[in-house]
């Protein structure tokens, strides 16, 4: 019995690990595997975006380092060593099965930023219409703290929801998710389903024990909680197995399974509510929480009672309620000097005060997402 139909379109993330050969550097060979993969699901009538991991895997291979960089610069040095021999790979491997090869570098902002997400979707739709597999990496050569945290899983979940992709498979170098840490505990049962995410025990949930890659279990849990609350099913398998593209979209019994849920949420809310790293912190009183719970408003000044970190405007914050338990998550249209120049007052004072700057919403409630507790 299959799990699922055969998607129309599937959003296949790689990781470094997977793609990292004994000498450091990018192994041909796995590439050459998935790639013939992703041609045999393209003629099977699913059509694929990859998402791939590997661009500091690649520099460290050339630039001779052992281990993956503790430094940021030295990690966005290898990533824009690398990045070149990760897509020249993929190209040429993808050409010899006709099928053109689309390099899309995105970072969080390409996403939260309502303009940017709808170009960006608007272009990966046209690619794919034009029988080219796009191949998406995070723009690591750039990056700042996504780059130390490693958010491929979740840039895949995105992109998965941003297309409206039936399936999203996560490849990494274990079998799926268990009940115990298999690292440790070599008689570690596999979770074949997950029919709630909410249902995962993360204290079960380990990380990347390869020293390659920056991401692992808990990361692939949290993508798959926001492609399943999409309408996505995700799968979390091993990249290494012998035909792992083609028998997971095929929906046979592979990895872990997370099985999809029937309302499709907005992919660009979702990754505000569920994905990003707040840069900051906004405190408001028990009013403005009720207004955010219970109305659907955006937030005010008056409500916020107080501002910490170092967020500018754009950036994402968590909305915390008198008892500091987390309320909301939205963009702020303030830097956080200003927002604590605008607490308490009303959108008129604020004007009246600080000038017309200043009578604009805090976090317009398109920007904003309420809080789904866990």
């Amino acid at each position: 019995m299959t799990r699922f139909a055969r998607p129309a379109l599937a959003v296949v993330k790689v990781g470094s690990s997977s793609l990292r050969g004994a000498d450091g550097r990018l192994d041909p060979s796995r590439i050459t595997a998935l790639a013939d993969e992703v041609a045999a699901a393209r003629a099977a009538g699913t059509r694929v975006v990859l998402v791939s991991s590997g661009a500091v895997a690649a520099g460290m291979g050339q630039l001779g380092l052992a281990r993956r960089p503790d430094d940021l610069p030295t990690l966005q040095a290898a990533a824009a060593v690398g990045q070149g021999e990760l897509i020249h790979t993929w190209q040429r491997e993808l050409a010899r099965h006709g099928l053109p090869c689309a390099q899309i570098l995105l970072n969080q902002d390409d996403v939260v930023h309502r303009h940017r997400f709808l170009t960006g979707r608007t272009t990966l739709r046209r690619l794919l219409d034009l029988g080219a597999v796009p191949v998406i990496n995070e723009n690591d050569a750039v990056a700042t703290e996504e780059l130390v945290y490693g958010d491929n899983d979740h840039l895949a979940a995105v992109v998965a929801t941003m297309l409206e992709a039936d399936v999203l498979l996560l490849l990494s170098d274990v079998e799926g998710l268990y009940r115990s840490d298999p690292a440790d505990d070599p008689d570690a049962e596999l979770v074949a389903r997950v029919d709630d995410p909410r249902d995962v025990d993360l204290g079960m949930v380990g990380g990347s024990h390869s020293g390659v890659g920056s991401g692992g279990m808990l990361t692939k849990v949290g993508s798959a909680s926001v492609a399943v609350r999409a309408g996505c099913h995700a799968v979390v398998a091993d990249a290494r197995r012998p035909d792992v593209v083609a028998d997971a979209l095929a929906g046979a019994q592979v990895g872990t399974w997370f099985v999809a849920q029937g309302k499709r949420l907005e992919a660009r809310r979702l990754w505000i509510g569920s994905a990003l790293r707040p840069r900051g912190t906004l405190a408001v009183d028990a009013g403005a929480v009720r207004a955010l719970r219970e109305g659907g408003r955006s937030l005010l000044a008056v409500g916020v009672v107080r501002a910490d970190g170092g967020f500018d405007a754009g950036d994402l914050v968590e909305v915390v309620g008198p008892d500091e338990e987390p309320v909301a998550r939205g963009l702020v249209r303030f830097e956080v000097e200003d927002v604590r120049r605008m607490l308490g007052r009303s959108t008129r004072d604020a004007a009246a005060e600080l000038g017309n700057a200043y009578a604009r919403e805090v976090i317009h409630r398109d920007d904003l997402v309420v809080t789904d507790l866990r």
